[in-house]
């Protein structure tokens, strides 16, 4: 009796695994299917002439993602949001397929269209950047195609740019690409930012395009009022009270995975990505199209 009894609760605990194991990969499967859009709000510290609130749009980590023929979902989301400025944070495109240069100058032929766009580069463009060799020269002749669109590209450049009457600066950093190590990635200094960028613009607002979030505390020091970051694909897997579960540079429960990050009256918002690279998964971590409103007037930002 007693056999039979412990062969009824392994094949009931077997069916449990094997149901919670379905349940799992259904859930990644229906995940890795569309994104959601997420919303912040920021409160200025001061007042503007107009009064009215700025829509940014932030995109990050496409990867030659597609939602809907030709990512008419995600055009379709971004139109819905009637945006002011979308801005950029870097990966669009996957170094080692060149079919996701064409995928992004589709999607970037339509958001010109919306608004004005600005683009910074992630590690992909950057290393494509930097061994024009090893790529064939892809890079440069992508980069032409996105500014003969009217994108503003922002490689180690600042533009600046009159939001409603905010004045603002908008950057795009790259950061060294031993940054971007496996285990090892090295230090980022405020003096290393300065190098590429010069000092941040005072008086006005300073938004960073700075790919990898990693170095917060360093945009921080240099200057930043707001830091869009993205790279880490919302850590993957989404532990809750832990945040994401490892990163690209094989580093587990990042501090900076996403959302929304403080330090004094600076904020780093950190962007889940809309694609992947490399481990196709997410779980308990939608891609996101991430939705900033900036609203001039004394108070507690928030």
């Amino acid at each position: 009796m007693k056999r039979a009894d412990s062969k009824s609760w392994k094949e009931k605990l077997a069916v449990l695994a094997g149901v919670g194991a379905f349940t799992l990969i259904l859930e990644i499967w229906r995940e890795l299917q569309g994104f959601v859009v997420r919303r912040f709000r920021i409160q200025l510290p001061y007042k503007t002439e107009s009064g009215e609130a700025v829509k940014l749009i932030f995109l990050s980590d496409l990867h030659g993602k597609q939602y809907g023929n030709r990512n008419q979902e995600l055009i379709a989301a971004i139109a819905k949001e009637r945006p002011d400025y979308i801005l950029i944070g870097g990966d669009l495109l996957t170094r080692d397929s060149a079919s996701t240069e064409r995928t992004a100058l589709s999607l970037l032929r339509r958001l010109v269209k919306i608004c004005p766009v600005y683009l910074a580069n992630g590690n992909h463009e950057q290393r494509m950047r930097m061994n024009p060799e090893e790529y064939r020269g892809r890079y440069e002749k992508y980069i032409r195609e996105v500014k003969s669109l009217g994108v503003h590209v922002l490689v180690n450049a600042t533009e600046d740019c009159d939001m409603k009457g905010i004045p603002a600066a908008i950057s795009g950093l790259e950061i060294p690409l031993a940054c971007y190590a496996h285990f090892h990635s090295r230090d980022l200094k405020s003096a290393d930012i300065k190098g590429k960028l010069g000092k941040a613009v005072r008086g006005k607002y300073q938004i960073l395009l700075a790919h990898s979030p990693v170095y917060f505390d360093t945009y921080v020091k240099w200057g930043a009022d707001l830091v869009l970051s993205g790279h880490l694909h919302g850590g993957v897997i989404g532990i809750p009270k832990f945040g994401g579960l490892i990163t690209p540079q094989a580093e587990l429960f990042p501090k900076y995975s996403g959302g929304l990050y403080r330090k004094g009256k600076r904020i780093g918002i950190v962007s889940q990505g809309l694609g992947t690279h490399t481990v196709n998964i997410r779980l308990f971590n939608p891609a996101e199209v991430v939705v900033v409103t900036l609203c001039p007037g004394a108070g507690r930002e928030g």
